[in-house]
């Protein structure tokens, strides 16, 4: 069911699990079908760097049956997941937790690191004007269970920031088509964040493009306004208030 992390063991065939987008497993050139119930125990312990005590694991995912029966689903999805690795453990027993083993790459873990790097500059390299798919896709969207809320937040602004980091980084050396399409990323993945649309306004205004600037702010502070009743900060009419030779009304007209 579970293998013991201390003996060294060689794993020929590498090991894939993908929670961006989607559910996957892989082992080599293979994919793996996992039972749902047993999705969802491998999504947890990827989730959890440190991995995770049984009883507490249950609870979780089981929260509407007894202990005991909570216990037996649990062997049960790790049993199924045993029998679909026999090319190496997915699932090791490491200082009396559960957890992912070492081996298997999780696609979470590595789009988190890259996307934390971009967005604080350590990053060697910028990716070019195509949107890498770490910077598009959210943890599992199609799962509703509430375990995953703070680690699909954690990770979608992470990846907010990043997109951002990349679209100033190409808008300050004249890379305009790609530093938009990372900014306009950022709007449709958060449709209100106001730091995402200041972004795609810098943009239209370093291309000259003062009229398109004007038109997204007003689409952004109309739809602010209709979804919260809310107004783009003094920061951001700021912004174009030196091209257009007036102040921005502070609120978008009633009925407009």
């Amino acid at each position: 069911m579970t293998v013991d992390s201390g003996a060294p063991r060689t794993h020929p065939s590498p090991t894939a699990l993908s929670l961006l987008g989607h559910f996957g497993l892989r082992v080599g050139e293979e994919t793996v079908y996992v039972p749902p119930t047993a999705q969802r125990v491998l999504a947890y312990l990827a989730l959890h760097v440190q991995g995770a005590c049984r009883e507490h694991m249950a609870e979780l995912l089981w929260p509407g049956l007894p202990p005991n029966r909570a216990g037996a689903s649990l062997r049960s999805a790790l049993w199924r997941i045993a029998r679909r690795s026999d090319r190496g453990a997915v699932v090791e027993l490491w200082a009396g937790r559960l957890r992912i083993a070492d081996h298997v790459l999780v696609d979470l873990r590595r789009a988190t690191r890259y996307a934390a790097g971009l967005a604080n500059g350590t990053t060697a390299s910028v990716p070019g004007p195509e949107v890498p798919v770490q910077l598009r896709e959210e943890i599992l969207p199609a799962w509703y269970d509430d375990w995953l809320t703070d680690a699909r937040e954690h990770f979608h602004q992470t990846r907010l920031h990043a997109l951002e980091a990349v679209s100033r980084h190409h808008r300050h050396h004249g890379n305009m088509c790609a530093a938009l399409m990372y900014a306009m990323t950022a709007v449709e993945a958060e449709p209100l964040r106001e730091s995402a649309h200041r972004e795609v306004t810098a943009v239209h205004l370093a291309e000259g493009n003062t009229a398109e600037a004007l038109r997204h702010f007003e689409s952004y502070r109309h739809r602010l306004r209709d979804q919260l009743g809310l107004s783009p900060s003094a920061g951001y009419r700021r912004l174009l208030e030196p091209y257009v030779g007036r102040p921005l009304p502070y609120r978008a007209r009633t009925g407009a």
